[in-house]
């Protein structure tokens, strides 16, 4: 890895989506993978990386977000240059003001455009923008735009900006079309502390990661990297060396580990922010904890493996449907819930943790949906059909 970084030298090297300050969540604080509160499981500390969030609305901007692929040229010098030169031209700084002026900075990319010149959205963090009464987009060369917020989701931590015209180098970038695997090499750019084009390199270290965000809300598929994420650079991208995005950088949680919204997440919520302004996610209304050696003798499980439900939310889609816990007894040490449903799969799709329930839900679930829920109740599996719920406002 110091060899790899080296060769950024000569870059405005700096790190990239950081959140300042460090917040420690409780588990369960503002929803989570099971709807109501996060699994009962200790969470990594999380820390701010620019203060409010953006958004960019495009139901009136045409260009589909295809984008262009960065080319990199790795025969003609160092591919971290390549990738850099590519991409930092569509990476932007993004600047939110109240009542009293500049209130906090962070990072954002253009997402879709118009033409050569002609209208753009952004893509940023929700907390960059949040509580904005206006918001500005700095380009590379300087140019600033006046943007307006089209579009934000607490539950994704992602929004969407509309700036009426862009220069013509800034064009769109495209998302991955599927999650590269752990030790993937990234390069995250963004305006670290407000210092604009900075690049950081590092590797996709982890996936499916359910953390407490900045916004103080659980983002459930979140990409985990080692590359160096500073205040200033949420809502920058994280990109692989032929310059498409891995995700949207938005948390820092300690040395080397750093947290993106997956490409996965933003390509199902951005179009729906550009175009209605929201997200409509769905919804079980219960809470949640991963099954533990301690969980699976207490309740004579087969394996430690599945989500228990600690709590069905009254009147939720769940009630009726799901089953709470009856009892409690002490197990390994500790004392935990008995008699409760424990999920094992949704329509088909293994849930081995509330951090792979949470991603099912955001990545394929919408409301309404009829899912099948294998789970295990008194002593054996069985198949109930849950109809799925809009996850209430926050």
């Amino acid at each position: 890895m110091t060899s790899r970084r080296g060769l950024l030298r000569g870059l405005a090297v700096a790190g990239a989506a950081g959140l300042a300050g460090c917040s420690a969540l409780a588990p369960g604080a503002n929803g989570g993978s099971g709807d109501v509160g996060g699994a009962a499981t200790a969470e990594p500390p999380v820390a701010r990386a620019g203060s409010g969030a953006e958004t960019a609305s495009s139901a009136d901007v045409d260009g589909a977000g295809a984008g262009r692929e960065a080319q990199v040229g790795r025969g003609d010098g160092d591919v971290y240059t390549a990738v850099y030169e590519s991409v930092v031209p569509s990476v932007a700084l993004v600047r939110r003001y109240d009542a009293g002026g500049e209130a906090g900075q962070g990072s954002g990319f253009v997402y879709r455009a118009t033409g050569e010149t002609g209208p753009a959205l952004v893509v940023t963090n929700q907390h960059v923008v949040e509580g904005a009464r206006s918001v500005t987009v700095q380009f590379r060369d300087g140019e600033w735009r006046e943007a307006r917020v089209v579009g934000t989701d607490v539950y994704s931590d992602l929004a969407v900006l509309r700036v009426p015209s862009r220069p013509a180098y800034a064009r769109p970038l495209p998302l991955v079309e599927s999650e590269p695997p752990i030790g993937t090499e990234v390069v995250a750019l963004g305006a670290p502390f407000g210092l604009g084009e900075s690049a950081s390199v590092g590797v996709v270290s982890g996936q499916n990661r359910s953390l407490p965000a900045a916004n103080d809300f659980r983002i459930s598929d979140a990409v985990q990297t080692d590359a160096a994420v500073n205040p200033g650079n949420s809502g920058g991208p994280l990109v692989t060396l032929d310059g498409r995005v891995v995700g949207v950088v938005t948390a820092g949680g300690g040395d080397n580990v750093g947290f993106a919204v997956s490409a996965t997440v933003v390509g199902r919520v951005a179009p729906a922010l550009a175009a209605d302004g929201s997200f409509q996610h769905a919804y079980v209304g219960v809470r949640l904890r991963d099954v533990t050696p301690a969980v699976a003798a207490a309740n004579d499980l087969p394996t430690s493996a599945g989500v228990a439900v600690l709590e069905v939310v009254p009147g939720g889609p769940a009630d009726g449907v799901l089953r709470e816990p009856t009892g409690q007894t002490r197990s390994f040490g500790a004392t935990v819930p008995t008699g409760g449903d424990v999920v094992l799969a949704l329509d088909g799709v293994e849930t081995p943790t509330s951090a792979a329930l949470g991603s099912y839900l955001v990545t394929e679930a919408s409301p309404g949906d009829a899912v099948d829920v294998r789970l295990f109740r008194d002593d054996a599996e069985r198949t109930v059909e849950l109809v799925l719920g809009e996850r209430p406002e926050p």
